[in-house]
């Protein structure tokens, strides 16, 4: 049960550019995710909200280039280190190719800020849904598993990084 925010500027992207970003946008998240971009449940419930500011300023002048936001935002679990840079680079590049211009004049007005909701606190149809489920429905009964395994090493990778930095303050801590 995915979700995309896509801050857009109007007038930035030609109409069928921009539909064609939507549709790669749901694609590319699906996939990281690890389901098949032609799931027809992970389709069905990846939503896009494509936002357009009125105008977006720099350094306090509006800005004459387009600025592009991409939340993709996801159950925890379900990114790692990998996915997230993976997921980075191919939204980048389809942002790229739907403004047209050159990526090194493009790349660089291209903000994307994959994010995971914490384990019971993602909600939809008036319940929480924690991954396990959410695996299930999407993928059906016998993936479960891979929610649990997935959050699973989420917690763990989360735990070592709490462990590190207490380790960390601790040797450079003052006495």
């Amino acid at each position: 049960m995915p979700m995309i925010d896509v801050t857009i500027p109007e007038g930035a992207l030609k109409p069928e550019a921009e539909a064609r970003l939507i549709k790669e946008l749901t694609d590319i998240l699906i996939t990281h995710e690890g389901f098949g971009a032609d799931n027809k449940v992970a389709q069905s419930v990846t939503v896009v909200f494509v936002h357009r500011p009125a105008a977006v300023y720099v350094a306090g002048s509006r800005s004459d280039a387009p600025w592009y936001r991409i939340i993709p935002t996801v159950p925890e679990g379900q990114y790692t280190d990998t996915i997230r840079k993976a997921l980075v680079k191919d939204v980048t590049a389809a942002v790229v190719r739907a403004d047209g211009r050159e990526y090194e004049d493009v790349a660089k007005h291209v903000w994307v800020f994959p994010t995971e909701i914490p384990d019971g606190q993602w909600g939809s149809r008036g319940m929480i849904r924690p991954l396990p489920d959410i695996q299930a429905f999407i993928a059906g009964e016998q993936e479960r598993s891979v929610g649990v395994e997935r959050l699973a090493r989420r917690r763990r990778v989360k735990a070592l990084e709490l462990l590190e930095g207490a380790l960390d303050a601790a040797h450079n801590g003052t006495d």
